[in-house]
C-alpha cells in the first residue's frame, strides 16, 4: 500500500485523508520505530477484527460485512452469531468480481444504509477496498474499516503463521506460499520497491547533518507515516 500510495497521487490523498491508518505490515511498524522513534506495534485486519465484534456486541453496535463471496460471508456469520450472541449483524454482501457501474454501486449503497450498520468491515483487497471506502464514507455515513485478508483468516480458511513467525515478517512469504501465481508479481516488486525506498531514506538521513541544504525529506515522501 506504501509503495502503491508513492507511485499513485491519487492513492496516496486516499491514503492520507483516513480518519485512521495503521501499519498492517511489520516492516512499516520497523520503520516508524527506526526512523520516526515512533514504537508502533503493527496493526492488522486479521488481529483487530475479532476485538472489534467483541467490543461492539458488548456496545450493541451492529456490524455488516462487504467484500468476498456468499460462501465465505456465511461462515464468516455462523461464527460471529455463536462467538458473539447478542452481536447485531445487520447484513452482509459480496460484490462481483467486476468494476461496479455508477448504478450497480448506488444500488449496494442504499442497501446498506437500509440496514444501520455502525461498523462495516470491508475485505476487497488493496487498492480496491481503500479507493471504494473513500469514495463511498460519506455517503453511507458509518464507520468503514479495511481489513484484508481477515474475513478469510477468521472463517478459518485461510491459517496464520506462528507469532514468533509473524515477528520476523515473514507472513508475506506464507501467503506468497498459498497464492504464487496471484502475488509474485506484486511481492517481487512492491518488497524490493520498498527495500530501496528504506535504503534511500536511510542514505538521506545520514548524509543530511553533513551537506548544506540537504534535507531528510525521503524518497517516501508524501506518505503520512504517523499512523494511529
Amino acid at each position: 500500500m506504501v509503495v502503491e500510495g508513492y507511485n499513485n497521487s491519487s492513492f496516496q490523498r486516499v491514503i492520507n485523508q483516513a480518519n485512521v491508518t495503521t501499519p498492517d505490515g511489520k516492516p512499516i511498524s520497523l520503520f516508524l520505530k527506526f526512523f520516526e522513534k515512533i514504537r508502533q506495534d503493527r496493526v492488522c485486519g486479521m488481529d483487530f477484527m475479532p476485538i472489534l465484534l467483541k467490543e461492539a456486541e458488548a456496545q450493541g453496535k451492529s456490524v455488516f460485512f462487504y467484500g468476498s463471496t456468499d460462501e465465505l460471508l456465511e461462515t464468516i456469520t455462523k461464527k460471529a452469531k455463536k462467538e458473539f450472541p447478542r452481536l447485531s449483524i445487520s447484513g452482509t454482501y459480496a460484490p462481483p468480481f467486476k468494476t461496479l457501474t455508477t448504478q450497480e454501486n448506488s444500488e449496494i449503497i442504499t442497501m446498506i444504509k437500509k440496514t444501520s450498520p455502525d461498523l462495516i468491515f470491508v475485505s476487497l483487497g488493496c487498492p480496491k477496498q481503500e479507493k471504494w471506502m473513500a469514495e463511498n464514507r460519506d455517503e453511507i455515513g458509518a464507520c468503514l474499516l479495511g481489513v484484508g485478508q481477515a474475513f478469510k483468516v477468521y472463517a478459518g480458511v485461510e491459517k496464520r503463521l506462528p507469532i514468533w513467525m509473524r515477528n520476523l515478517s515473514l507472513e508475506w512469504a506464507y501467503r506468497f506460499f498459498l497464492e504464487p501465481k496471484r502475488l509474485w508479481k506484486r511481492y517481487l516488486y512492491t518488497n524490493s520497491y520498498f527495500l530501496i525506498l528504506t535504503f534511500n531514506h536511510m542514505i538521506l538521513r545520514f548524509i543530511a547533518p553533513f551537506v548544506k541544504g540537504a534535507t531528510t525529506e525521503p524518497s517516501l515522501h508524501g506518505i503520512n507515516a504517523h499512523s494511529k
